[in-house]
């Protein structure tokens, strides 16, 4: 589903991610770590299109993706949630979630401003798609509240919402999970697991260890921008390379 291949990207002397290769199956959850700089949000950028690579390829179902603007990666079907809080202030939780739905609108800008019989027919379409993710993801009862009223965690669920109403076939999370308590960390693991369960194809940076071992199904590990390690999570957790750069020498508890 997703192939990457040989990716550099440098920022002036320094590289950020070099020469990282990863191949996704259809519905694979994989699972990126590393130490901070290791590079992994910028391999997300670089996937995602915000950020242009040095070097190398990105491949979508076999479509070369490389010279393609973000939104158009999102309307092949790439979808992020990105690292921190990024909702849309002074606009309600559905509206939040329509804006993911929107990547898939066919009406042009000229035809929403006239409000044209296509721009109405979508725009009924994407609220009905937005209200059923809110329904999936257990927000559907606060849909009319301000988005950023809400607690952290289902601001979080939000993000992940709208990144669902885009129908995507490969979601980015990049690091979902920081900042949460343990009961919304255990919340947003259920959700993943369930995103997961309708074989989506899911790539999943996170410094929380625990969380990434037991939803991914491989693991790829970076260390200053390179693959390190690459495998099953209890493979990972044993890698001698992983437990100098990344666990710690005595490894997980």
């Amino acid at each position: 589903m997703l192939q990457v291949h040989a990716l550099s990207r440098r920022f002036g002397g320094v590289y950020a991610v070099q020469d990282v290769s990863l191949r996704v199956e259809p519905g694979e959850l994989r699972g990126v770590i590393g130490p901070n700089g290791a590079g992994k949000s910028t391999l997300f950028h670089v996937i995602a299109g915000h950020l242009a690579p040095t070097s190398g390829s990105v491949a979508l179902a076999g479509v070369p993706i490389d010279r393609l603007r973000p939104d158009q990666r999102a309307r092949l079907g790439i979808a992020i949630v990105y690292q921190g809080d990024r909702i849309f202030r002074r606009m309600t939780v559905r509206e939040n979630v329509m804006v993911g739905a929107h990547s898939q609108a066919r009406h042009g800008f000229l035809e929403a401003a006239l409000r044209l019989p296509r721009c109405r027919r979508e725009e009924r379409e994407l609220g009905a798609r937005a209200d059923a993710v809110l329904e999936r993801v257990g927000l559907g009862a606060v849909a009319g509240q301000p988005a950023e009223s809400l607690p952290l965690g289902q601001q979080r669920t939000v993000q992940l919402a709208r990144a669902l109403a885009a129908n995507p076939k490969v979601l980015l999370l990049d690091e979902p999970a920081a900042g949460l308590r343990a009961a919304e960390r255990s919340q947003l693991a259920g959700l993943i697991r369930e995103v997961r369960a309708r074989s989506l194809t899911v790539l999943l940076v996170e410094h929380d260890v625990a969380l990434v071992t037991s939803l991914s199904d491989t693991i790829t590990v970076l260390d200053l921008g390179r693959v390190i390690a690459e495998g099953a999570p209890s493979a990972i957790r044993r890698d001698p390379a992983v437990l100098a750069a990344y666990l710690g020498e005595a490894g997980p508890q």
